[in-house]
């Protein structure tokens, strides 16, 4: 089992999986090249893999159930060219069928040997997975009620979207002996740091332009005293130089306002009066007419592009002396080389200390290359965006208490 927060999970360990039929709930959604609906990223399906084959030497007869897209979005597609990727990954062949729970799934499925594998179709084509509900009501749809008499154990590996409360997720754990998969327990074991009070300090690095979800993490992580330190930047550390009185200036002024920000300007000033421990840039790196140039806070004369050399400093002492480091969000406009400097040298800086590091979100991730991995000593990449962001925020995840409550199916069935 793995505690979390409140929760205590089941986990690969927790259920006997030998020579059971096992039905894996995986996160499969990859971006999508416009044109050709070619695959352009495949680091989701590769990151399933130790699950997969855990099962596959167990001889679990393993049946992959998965999304890709929504209906009406250009990314909504069927799974063939995903399960063309998982064969070459693992190096075996892996079945595919046009179904999700209809006559011909349900007859592949009772098929399927042992050590075997079969991809069902975009879940997403099913209905019922585009409403979400509770898990006693989603215990109850079609999906459920078709697929869960066929089933020993379900699994799941998909923590990008434990956020969601849909069939595939919060459903079969109410009716099946269920577990979390190896990469969401990867997930897990990471996110308890958060929680754990002898893992301290832990730093906080926010930054980029969600500056809304980032006021409602620093909310939770102040109300429930979980950082020592937060440390801003991006449009988030704007929102909140103005909150403290710092004139940043009216060009700066006038792109929060049309992205529509001042009004969290209240908000931002209430949490800053909690008493929560936020450390706001000092200088910054700004465009102008003379091009680039390094401002103090209190003089800015452009447009902010990144932080500025004495915040990296001051921030890359306060990651160094860290036990637990979570990264989320850039410090400045990365997608232009100038102002990447910022955000690549406090990477640098949680990599090379003792931290453990957690790093969260597609554009720090992006930046991996360029900055020092190779020196951490403790990294973990979490796949889940909305899901992490949520967890952050202190706001439940529907497949996690699902997995949760699953406890008492498990006890049910070895008591039978």
């Amino acid at each position: 089992m793995i505690k979390i927060a409140d929760l205590e999970l089941p986990t690969l360990d927790d259920i006997d999986v030998s020579s059971k039929k096992v039905l894996l709930r995986v996160d499969f959604n990859s971006p999508v090249e416009k044109e050709s609906k070619k695959l352009l990223d495949t680091s989701r399906i590769k990151a399933h893999i130790e699950t997969i084959n855990e099962l596959i030497k167990k001889d679990s007869s393993v049946v992959i159930i998965t999304h890709q897209g929504r209906p009406g979005d250009e990314d909504f597609l069927t799974l063939e060219m995903h399960r063309d990727v998982l064969s070459n990954e693992l190096d075996t062949e892996v079945g595919f069928v046009s179904d999700v729970f209809g006559p011909c799934a349900l007859e592949e499925i009772k098929k399927l040997g042992k050590g075997e594998v079969l991809m069902l179709d975009n879940v997403r084509l099913a209905s019922e997975e585009l409403i979400e509900a509770s898990p006693e009501v989603q215990s109850k749809t079609y999906l459920v009620k078709k697929l869960a008499p066929l089933f020993d154990v379900y699994v799941n590996d998909a923590f990008a979207t434990a956020h969601r409360s849909q069939p595939s997720l919060v459903g079969f754990p109410m009716v099946l002996p269920s577990a979390a998969g190896r990469l969401m327990e990867k997930e897990l074991v990471a996110l308890s740091k958060i929680f754990n009070l002898e893992e301290s300090p832990k730093v906080f690095l926010l930054g980029g332009g969600k500056v809304l979800d980032s006021i409602r993490i620093i909310e939770n992580l102040s109300k429930k005293r979980i950082a020592d330190r937060i440390l801003l930047g991006g449009l988030v550390a704007e929102v909140f130089a103005l909150a403290k009185g710092v004139n940043i200036g009216d060009a700066n002024k006038k792109i929060l306002e049309n992205q529509g920000f001042l009004p969290l300007i209240p908000r931002a000033r209430k949490v800053l009066l909690s008493g929560a421990p936020i450390e706001i840039p000092v200088d910054f790196v700004v465009e102008n007419q003379n091009g680039v140039e390094e401002n103090y806070a209190t003089t800015v004369k452009g447009i902010i592009k990144d932080i500025g050399p004495e915040t990296v400093n001051i921030y890359s002492t306060l990651l160094k002396e860290a036990k637990v480091v979570v990264l989320r969000g850039p410090m400045g406009v990365i997608e232009d080389e100038r102002f990447k400097t910022g955000t690549l040298k406090l990477m640098n800086s949680a990599f090379s200390s003792d931290a453990y590091t957690i790093i969260g979100g597609g554009h720090l991730i992006s930046l991996l290359q360029f900055a020092g991995v190779s020196k951490a000593k403790k990294v973990h990449i979490s796949t889940g965006g909305g899901a992490l962001l949520l967890f952050l925020a202190g706001e439940r995840l529907p497949a996690l208490d699902a997995l949760s409550q699953s406890i008492r199916v498990i006890k049910n069935e070895n008591k039978g």
